[in-house]
């Protein structure tokens, strides 16, 4: 005699249970999707193909575009998809920002490194569900070979803007997005109905260096987060005069987005209201950091990751773009550093400087 089958799991409860899970972590959203390709994929690899990565050769790697068409891959029967979302995004943005003599750092650097934070959620979220339901589970924030802003939108957190973001339509583009692979069979969350970006453009129409091809695409090479971050070599001198001074990374067309007025007008959800020497640190300041300072003073910042000689690169940028003779003896001495990246650039913002006063 065969034995009953086993009552098939209550879902829908057991979603309920994980969102409480995930709020009590300070989560915002949670959406679930099935574990098969983004329908985007092809438009994915016709961008490596036009070399629109630039230097971040990874992205076009055949293992990672293996696990991008076979989510088995990177978890091996794989059904489900839960896409959790982390606001961060500031209602305000300090005043110095407009002010040449300080750089500008983007607001999603102002804290801890996301990847830790997010992570540490992702991981906890992990434990308590093989505990709790079974299975097996991997998670990633931003590191793994999955197309989780267009995943992260048919799961239903948003949709695709014109600057290529994942937008929520209660809050904006500025959230973290995480993102777990389960063996778990979830059924889909239902198919949301969203809006889109319409005939704004102002995303495409800020951008300083004019990174956009075209709506919903981008040329990485030309983006200043893509220069100031990713880059790791000498920046363009045709772009140096356009990036401002922006030392890490760049809001603009995320700022300039009329959905991010969902997003409030208080202070950052995560960060709170950081400290000028974070948000807008003093260019002259950080020109003067040795290897040692600039590890002290970044020691739990994503900053950190792009070294000493990539961030005083930008600064020097900012310096000479600022215009500001008071710069030149510190540039000098950057002319002796044993960085040849910081050398370069150096040179480069003392001649501009001088230009401007001959």
């Amino acid at each position: 005699m065969q034995p009953p089958p086993l009552p098939s799991p209550d879902w829908e409860r057991i979603k309920q249970r994980f969102r409480e899970q995930a709020q009590h972590l300070g989560l915002q959203d949670v959406a679930w999707t099935d574990a098969s390709p983004a329908a985007t994929l092809h438009h994915y690899e016709q961008w490596i193909e036009h070399g629109y990565h630039g230097e971040m050769g990874y992205l076009g790697r055949e293992d990672r575009l293996l696990r991008r068409r076979q989510l088995e891959v990177v978890l091996p029967e794989v059904k489900s998809l839960i896409f959790v979302a982390l606001p961060y995004w500031p209602g305000k943005f300090p005043s110095a920002q407009q002010d040449p003599t300080h750089g500008v750092v983007s607001c999603y650097a102002w804290g801890e490194d996301y990847h830790d934070i997010l992570g540490r959620k992702l991981k906890e979220l992990c434990r308590w569900l093989e505990q709790e339901v079974g299975g097996k589970t991997r998670h990633y924030v931003d590191t793994g070979a999955i197309q989780e802003r267009d995943l992260g939108k048919r799961a239903g957190l948003g949709f695709i803007g014109k600057n290529t973001m994942l937008i929520n339509p209660s809050y904006g583009s500025g959230f973290f997005l995480g993102e777990i692979l389960t063996t778990l069979p979830f059924p889909p969350d239902p198919p949301k109905r969203t809006p889109s970006c319409g005939r704004c453009q102002r995303c495409l129409q800020a951008c300083p260096t004019q990174a956009f091809v075209g709506p919903y695409v981008m040329d990485a090479r030309r983006c200043i987060s893509y220069l100031t971050i990713e880059l790791k070599g000498s920046i363009p001198e045709e772009l140096r005069p356009l990036m401002g001074n922006l030392i890490y990374g760049c809001d603009i067309c995320q700022q300039v987005c009329p959905w991010m007025r969902f997003a409030g007008d208080g202070p950052s959800p995560l960060w709170g209201s950081p400290p000028e020497e974070v948000t807008t640190p003093k260019l002259l300041a950080l020109m003067e950091l040795d290897e040692k300072a600039f590890l002290e003073r970044f020691q739990n910042s994503p900053i950190r990751r792009i070294k000493r000689a990539r961030l005083l690169r930008n600064v020097a940028i900012a310096l000479g773009n600022a215009g500001d003779p008071v710069a030149l003896p510190i540039l000098q001495r950057a002319l002796c550093d044993h960085e040849p990246l910081i050398q370069e650039h150096a040179a480069w913002a003392i001649r501009t400087i001088r230009r401007k006063y001959t």
